[in-house]
């Protein structure tokens, strides 16, 4: 295998979304928090939604749209906030697509050997204890 040769990390597995989705739960429970937690693939399909009996509907939705703009654009929902301020440079973005853009804290992206393999969502919550639920998930798989 020549130097030149790159392998491909592994894509984010089910049983690694179960895993992204235990440690969120786990995280928000430990805070007294009624959460719901959406993990996407690398391609934003769907891997794993729980969504907790007393959490607030919405949170489903909030959850599921992190996580989309984490992978979309390959950041922490948290870091993107400033940006869509007025004079931001991505202020037209929500409006500008027709996609679930959600700039909240509380999405990750997930990677594995440097590479994007999917993201996750965390809504319910403050958006702060949204980001750290999100932050734990993210660190079981390092």
């Amino acid at each position: 295998m020549s130097s030149a040769t790159r392998i491909a990390p592994a894509p984010l597995s089910t049983e690694d979304a179960e895993l992204l989705l235990a440690a969120a739960r786990s995280a928000a429970d430990a805070a007294g928090a009624t959460v719901s937690v959406t993990v996407l693939d690398a391609g934003g399909h769907l891997l794993a939604f729980r969504r907790d009996d007393r959490a607030v509907l919405v949170s489903g939705e909030t959850s599921t749209r992190k996580a989309f703009t984490a992978l979309q654009l390959n950041a922490p929902t948290a870091d993107l906030v400033d940006a869509v301020q007025p004079g931001g440079p991505f202020h037209t973005l929500p409006t500008a697509l027709d996609r679930p853009l959600l700039f909240i804290a509380g999405g990750l992206p997930v990677h594995r050997d440097g590479r994007l393999v999917g993201a996750i969502g965390v809504g319910g919550a403050a958006p702060d204890q949204d980001h750290a639920f999100a932050s734990t998930a993210v660190d079981t798989l390092a």
